[in-house]
């Protein structure tokens, strides 16, 4: 199963992205640690990890603390040694974009479609509201008929103002 994984962190100087390297890994705890580690004044770290163009998760660290992680579909949990590693521990019922209710979607007409996809978001999607990417939105990314884990990727980074680094280290 291949992989990309881009650690992105906020720190004093703004964002800055970096390749993290998962091997080996033990458990999420571990893979926390190493996103822990690339900058240890980051008041935000991030890590996106993108699995054989069908799975996203991302994992959160404020401060270095309190670990928060999403994940697009629960079955990459079942189906790799990664999606187990990432997600194995979420005791969270899998989410689903009704759940949040049509009104609050102010683009609810554009989410009708991505709702009838066969994925299983599960952990935490609203990770990323208070930075601009609101739970509806990054769920209606990840069920988007057609969107690869590497487009949601690119769309939340640009929301987030970091597009240009990650995108930087896709190329390299």
């Amino acid at each position: 199963m291949s992989y990309f994984s881009a650690a992105v962190t906020r720190g004093p100087r703004g964002w800055s992205a970096s390749e993290l390297d998962l091997t080996g890994a033990a458990d999420v705890e571990e893979i926390a640690e190493r996103l822990r580690d690339l900058d240890l004044t980051a008041d935000i770290s991030l890590l996106f990890v993108e699995s054989d163009d069908t799975y996203l998760v991302v994992l959160r660290l404020d401060g270095g603390e309190d670990l928060r992680i999403f994940g697009s579909d629960a079955v990459f949990a079942e189906e790799s040694r990664l999606g187990a590693l990432l997600l194995g521990d979420l005791e969270v019922p899998p989410l689903e974009l009704d759940e949040l209710g049509t009104a609050a979607r102010p683009d609810a007409d554009d989410d009708a479609e991505a709702a009838g996809t066969d994925s299983d978001p599960l952990g935490d999607a609203d990770l990323l509201a208070d930075l601009g990417v609101p739970a509806v939105k990054l769920l209606a990314l990840c069920a988007h008929e057609g969107m690869l884990p590497a487009d949601v990727t690119a769309e939340v980074c640009q929301l987030l103002g970091c597009g240009d680094a990650v995108e930087e280290l896709r190329e390299g």
